[in-house]
Order: structure tokens, then sequence, then C-alpha cells
């Protein structure tokens, strides 16, 4: 873990995770397949994961005012069932498979959205089977390889929540699933002593890009910033289909 070019990956990939937590769930999840360019894939989201969590304080202060409670009830105790069974299944499921669904998807949802981007269908209304179903997608997906964000938008997005409180809401509950995920990760050998140092010299940048993100999200108009969650969405889903092909084979 040195070098110019490992640095440079490493703070791009710490401003992502920093982004994420200010409002742009999306980004986040390019931060793992960045580091994987000079890392292993595990290592990389073994060293990533105090970045996530030391961000969220910043980002939970940003938004501790706009979120969606309803959305958080539902979630949280369903995520924490995901991240209990990837706990579970961290040595038999095939990380290039959950990689695949996942895109998959998201990638799905996406393209539904923007073939749909000529009507405005009404919010629909909150569905607890469907929370606890995307809820534990969330979870479980999220502790294989950080990948929570599609199916907590393909739950999410549907409600047409204020910009800023989903932005808010997406905030929050990742950062509880991120902390939650601190005591598997620590039993499974991925937050050693070298990652941990790593972590602590991305901090400053993390945090500056949390508040970065937060500015974005309040100036950008809430069409458009819906517009950029949706593509970013779609192009992250293939990116993450392409990555679990190459695995498969």
């Amino acid at each position: 873990m040195e070098g110019p070019l490992f640095w440079s990956l490493a703070v791009l990939a710490a401003v992502l995770v920093g982004m994420s937590k200010g409002g742009l769930p999306v980004v986040g999840m390019l931060g793992v397949p960045v580091l994987s360019l000079v890392l292993s894939p595990v290592t990389a989201a073994g060293l990533l994961l105090p970045v996530f969590v030391v961000s969220d304080w910043f980002g939970l202060y940003a938004y501790r005012r706009e979120f969606d409670a309803r959305v958080l009830k539902l979630m949280i105790p369903a995520t924490t069932l995901g991240v209990g069974l990837g706990w579970a299944t961290a040595t038999v499921v095939p990380e290039w498979l959950v990689t695949g669904i996942i895109g998959l998807i998201g990638a799905a949802f996406a393209l539904n959205a923007i073939l749909q981007r000529n009507s405005q269908p009404p919010a629909r209304p909150l569905n607890r089977g469907a929370g606890w179903f995307w809820g534990t997608v969330t979870g479980f997906t999220s502790f294989v390889s950080h990948s929570g964000a599609p199916p907590y938008q393909v739950f999410v997005l549907p409600l047409r929540l204020p910009k800023m409180v989903f932005a808010g809401t997406s905030t929050i509950l990742f950062a509880y699933v991120n902390a939650i995920k601190l005591v598997p990760y620590w039993f499974l050998g991925q937050l050693s002593t070298e990652n941990l140092h790593v972590a602590a010299m991305l901090l400053v940048p993390a945090a500056i890009a949390v508040f970065l993100g937060v500015k974005l999200v309040r100036i950008v108009p809430t069409q458009l910033f819906f517009k950029i969650v949706v593509w970013a969405l779609l192009l992250i889903s293939l990116r993450l289909i392409w990555e679990a092909a190459k695995q498969a084979l």
C-alpha cells in the first residue's frame, strides 16, 4: 500500500465515499472498484469501511433534520437481518454472484425509470413487505461489497421523497449499516492494523467531500438530481455486471 498510483486512487476512493455521505449515495459504490485497481476487492472493502463509518458522522450532522422516519423504522431492522445473512454466508456465496445480481437489479430498475421519463407516476405508498425484502437485500449486498445503493433505491425512489429527505434518509440508513458491519468485518479479518492506518490518512479528503456532496445536493435542481441518480445507478450497475462476468469466467 504505497506509491503515487495507490495514494492517488485511495484519495479518489475516499472522496467518492465522502460525497456519497453528503447525499449522493450511488457514487460511494465506485470507491471499492476504484481501489480494486491496485488492491484485491476484499482488501479494498476492508480498508474503506472505516472511511465510510467516519464519513457517516459528518453526513449525520449535515442531515440531522432531513429524513423520513417511516423508511428508517422499516429498513433498519431489515438491513440488520441482511447484514447478518451476509456474515453467515460470507464463506459460502461467491462474491461475483452477488455482484452480478446487484448489477442486474439496478440496471433493470434504472432502465425502466429512464424509459418512463415522459410520465410522472404518482408516489407509491410505503409497502412493509417490499420494505423488508429490499431492506434485507440492501443489508446483504452492502455487507458483501458496499453495494447496497441499488436495492435501496429500487424501494425508495418510487416513494418520490423530497430531494433533501431522500438524501438524508439514505445517509442515515447507510451510517447505521456501516456501523454494524464493523463487528463481522473485524472477526473476518478485514480490519487489519495496516488498513486502519491507511484509512486514518484518508479521513480528511473524505470529510471535505461530505460537505461538497451536501452542497451539490442543495444547489442541483430536484428533477436533475434524480436524473443524475438514475443514470449513475444504470452506469454503475452495468459496471457491476461486467465485473461479475469477468470474475465468473
